[in-house]
Order: structure tokens, then C-alpha cells, then sequence
């Protein structure tokens, strides 16, 4: 009987082992560094610090419904009352958002930058990629029509982490007038479960079940809550799905799935090359004009 009790504690005591390593991983993925971050958007062409700080940039810090802060910045180049938020991905801060913001301000688009919880001036402890960024992104939306009014022109651009942030929050309140969102997952569950495939050759019945519990105990939450393609039918406003057809981290079919489930007003532009989050960098060209063609119908059909 000894050797069964000792047989089963160990077998739980390594599932639990597996599940805290596991959720470590996600709740406190290493983040990148600024310098990381300026030399890759530099060589890229999106990044000039003299042009940075010429911007009419203004900081600010918002409490969150969560009980931390959440960390931004307003370039209000314009006069008009026209916005983007912008929503970065994991492992980057606002700093990686300068590339759309120069795109969106060259339209004639003011620009709200912020940090996600637990990424550059933002507080919070865990990264949950979606989950409670939903929530710090209300919160943002929520100030931005404050400051500048309800009547505001109000659109948000995603990029991975933020794409999907960006739809689990207009699933869930569709505050804005319209989404622009750059390779996003649809589900994390199945995105964890690929990369497990190809990151580790690990099958997915070893990992998830375990680490489903474990973060549901730890956060509050399981994978199928993050799940932007059970919420993506809820959106009323327009969404421009983007993703590039070589992306192998999260892979298109992903974005075309979303898209296709997507009722009422949509467009979908899959980049003809470009790895993960590299639409635009590899892209330019077409990128700037499917953007402004998408920005050019929403102000014609506001009008």
C-alpha cells in the first residue's frame, strides 16, 4: 500500500512540477531590452531617435480596474479628434508601437501608446496574453474618451499579443469604431500545443492538461479563456485582419480563421513574405496602402 501511495504521490508530483515549469514560462516570458528593440527598429527604418524626440509627445499613468498602474504616452500631432491606440506585443513595450505610430501619424492619425501589464513602464506581475490585458486596454479606452472627448474618432491596431488583446476586448465591449490586428493567435490553447510540437516535440496531452490546471489555481483562468476566435463573431465594427503568409510562429490560417468567422464588415491582407510581426517591416509599400485604403472607407462611411 506504501509503495502505491508513494507511486501516486510522485506521479502528482510531477504533474504539478510540470504545470508550475510550464506556467512559469508563459507568466514570466523574458522580455527583450530597449536596446534590443531600437537596433532592430533602426536597421529596419522605423526608428530615428532625433525624429522621436521632436514628437509632441505627453506621458501618462492610468489606474487600472485591475489595481496597477498602466504606463503611456499621447502624441497628439493634430488638431482633429481622430485616435489610434496602439497595442504591442509580448516581450516588447510602447517603444516597438513607434513604427505604426509614424505610419498612423503620417495619415493624420494622433496615436495612444501604452504598456501591457508587466512590460515597460506598466505595472503588474504575470503576462496572461490577452486575458487581463483585455480589461488594462478598457481602462485605456475608457481615459482616451475622457481626455479627449465620446465623440472622438476611435481606432485600435494590434500586433500579435495586442491582436489578440485587441479582439478579446472588442468581443467584450467594442468601444472603438474599428481594429486593425497583425497576426494574431485565434486560440492560445492550440498555439501553445503547435509551439510545444515544434519547439520541444512535446505532445500536447503531456503538457497542457497539467498546465491548464496549474494556471487556473494560479491565475484564475484556463487557455480556453483566451480564446479570440469564440468572441470574434461579437464584433460589430469593422476589423482589417492582417498576417503574413510566412509567418511559422503563429501561423496565417490562424488570422484566416478569425476573418472568415468575422461577420459584417472585414478585410483580410495576408504580406506576401515577412516572418512573425514582420508584415509591415518586409512589406512596406503594400502594407501603408492597404492600411489607408481601410482608414479612407471608415471616414468615408462616418461621414
Amino acid at each position: 500500500m506504501k509503495k502505491w501511495l508513494l507511486l501516486i504521490g510522485s506521479v502528482l508530483g510531477a504533474f504539478a512540477a510540470l504545470g508550475i515549469f510550464f506556467t512559469n514560462q508563459l507568466m514570466y516570458i523574458r522580455k527583450k531590452t530597449d536596446k534590443v528593440i531600437i537596433d532592430r527598429d533602426t536597421e529596419d527604418g522605423f526608428y530615428d531617435e532625433n525624429v522621436y524626440n521632436t514628437l509632441p509627445k505627453e506621458a501618462f499613468v492610468l489606474p487600472s480596474s485591475l489595481g496597477y498602474n498602466i504606463a503611456g504616452t499621447v502624441i497628439k500631432q493634430h488638431d482633429h479628434n481622430r485616435f489610434m491606440i496602439l497595442s504591442h506585443g509580448v516581450t516588447v513595450h510602447s517603444l516597438n508601437s513607434m513604427k505604426y505610430a509614424r505610419l498612423f501619424l503620417k495619415l493624420g492619425w494622433n496615436v495612444v501608446l501604452y504598456d501591457h501589464r508587466r512590460h515597460g513602464m506598466s505595472e503588474g506581475k504575470t503576462t496572461s496574453y490577452g486575458y487581463y490585458e483585455k480589461l488594462d486596454l478598457q481602462s485605456v479606452v475608457h481615459w482616451v474618451k475622457e481626455q479627449f472627448g465620446s465623440t472622438i474618432s476611435l481606432g485600435i491596431h494590434g500586433e500579435s499579443m495586442g491582436a489578440a488583446t485587441t479582439l478579446l476586448y472588442a468581443g467584450m465591449e467594442d468601444g472603438a469604431d474599428f481594429y486593425i490586428v497583425d497576426c494574431p493567435f485565434s486560440d492560445l490553447e492550440e498555439l501553445l500545443a503547435y509551439r510545444l510540437k515544434q519547439d520541444f516535440h512535446l505532445p500536447k496531452q503531456l503538457v497542457m492538461p497539467a498546465a491548464n490546471i496549474i494556471l487556473k489555481w494560479r491565475e484564475g483562468y484556463s487557455f480556453k479563456d483566451v480564446s479570440p476566435i469564440s468572441v470574434v463573431d461579437q464584433i460589430k465594427h469593422p476589423v482589417l485582419f492582417i498576417h503574413s503568409k510566412e509567418d511559422d510562429y503563429i501561423l496565417p490560417k490562424m488570422t484566416e480563421q478569425l476573418h472568415a468567422k468575422k461577420m459584417g464588415a472585414k478585410r483580410l491582407y495576408l504580406a506576401p513574405v515577412g516572418t512573425h510581426a514582420r508584415s509591415y517591416a518586409d512589406n512596406p509599400g503594400e502594407y501603408e496602402q492597404v492600411i489607408e485604403s481601410f482608414l479612407e472607407t471608415i471616414q468615408k462611411e462616418a461621414h
